[in-house]
């Protein structure tokens, strides 16, 4: 089978990369489309082939445009055009497998042409278009609409897949295909050179990945303060790019006097300096307020740290033992639940060893691809229906 699947701004790379990875190693022939590689990304196609297909000049032009409003209008304009009378000669095969719609409007265009030529998939990682992140209100708005269009959708869970229940969506066209946990590139010297090492008997917290307003991490810095204050002893390491501001969130930390236990690591960070953060983490933090499936959590399961969750879509199916749980967006749960794990190391061992096991659990990526061949399989039937009546 012919499989050109579609992720114009790399918004999952490790998980595209592994999937492609997998379904070439099935015996398809896989193509990835994306924009130009930068050098944060960690993609190095194995059996199947990247092009460079998309943001070509949004792109050329970031270095001086930046990641603002600007750049992403930009990038928009681009995108639109694109869309609506850009070639298609590198937007073919059996099966087009898009895994994030980054323009809602101009991806109906998009999808309105290639609709008519081969069947299309889509992978619904959360029912809700960017979390409802305020700050993407214009890229989503649509999106729900958009689901309709496609011959075969997949979901990651069951929280996932009874949203989209409640929108009326077609469930037969629904295919629940887990997604397994990723690897990240390994810390080179120079990586772990510039995170700070663990100060030894003080445990540290570890919030990484974008910044957005729905991961949470007011939350996380107002429990942590709290608990500085009442005598615990332990570090904040955030990890990641900002989308948001977040300057009044850190003078907190410093107002309250706790900056010397503030490491901050700012920015697109590559895999390898995540991974290096992640090696010298004793717990990690998600807590989000809203979430269907986490990449980033799936990615730090093996690296033996108790994992903190809030209940929040896919953490809320994960069950009793597996994660040290809050009820979502309650602050003061939150610091409840960290505190035994800041002063307990036989605790944290106990919810790392959990961490770990579920990583196994999870299965891998031959099985994600033999659940996607399935749902290609249905896309490809129902197009077939589709254009027949046509």
């Amino acid at each position: 089978m012919k499989v050109t699947m579609l992720d114009p701004s790399l918004f999952t790379g490790r998980y595209d990369d592994s999937l492609c990875a997998a379904l070439a190693q099935r015996g398809h022939d896989v193509r990835l489309l994306g924009r130009p590689m930068r050098a944060t990304d960690a993609i190095v196609p194995h059996g199947y082939s990247y092009i460079p297909r998309f943001f070509g000049f949004g792109e050329g032009v970031r270095a001086l445009l930046g990641d603002g409003v600007l750049g992403k209008a930009v990038k928009a304009c681009e995108y639109s055009l694109d869309a609506v009378a850009g070639p298609l000669g590198a937007l073919d095969g059996d099966v087009v497998h898009a895994q994030w719609l980054p323009f809602a409007w101009a991806d109906a265009r998009l999808l309105g042409r290639l609709g008519r030529r081969l069947a299309l998939v889509h992978t619904v990682h959360n029912a809700q278009a960017f979390h409802g992140d305020a700050t993407a209100a214009v890229q989503g708005r649509g999106y729900i609409g958009l689901l309709p269009r496609f011959d075969a959708l997949i979901v990651h869970g069951e929280a996932t897949r009874a949203a989209l229940e409640g929108q009326g969506i077609d469930m037969n066209r629904v295919h629940l295909v887990p997604h397994p946990p990723m690897k990240l590139a390994v810390a080179m010297p120079g990586d772990l050179a510039s995170v700070p090492a663990r100060t030894p008997n003080v445990p540290r917290i570890l919030f990484f990945g974008t910044i957005r307003p729905y991961k949470g991490l007011d939350l996380l810095i107002d429990a942590a303060i709290n608990l500085w204050k009442d005598g615990h002893n332990f570090e904040l390491a955030i990890a990641g790019k900002p989308f948001m501001p977040v300057e009044a969130q850190f003078g907190k930390i410093h107002g309250a006097g706790f900056a010397h236990r503030l490491i901050t690591d700012l920015g697109f960070l590559p895999e390898s300096r995540l991974d290096a953060h992640l090696s010298r983490a004793d717990i990690i933090a998600f807590p989000y307020r809203a979430i269907d499936s986490s990449g980033a959590f799936l990615s730090a399961l093996s690296y033996g740290a108790a994992m903190v969750t809030s209940d929040a879509g896919m953490f809320g199916e994960l069950g009793g033992g597996v994660v040290a749980q809050f009820p979502v967006g309650n602050g003061a749960a939150l610091g409840n639940v960290l505190r035994p794990l800041v002063d307990d190391m036989a605790l944290r061992l106990k919810f790392a060893n959990a961490a770990k096991m579920l990583d196994v659990r999870l299965g891998g990526w031959d099985q994600a691809a033999a659940g996607t061949e399935h749902a290609y399989e249905a896309a490809l039937a129902h197009f077939a229906a589709r254009k027949a009546g046509a």
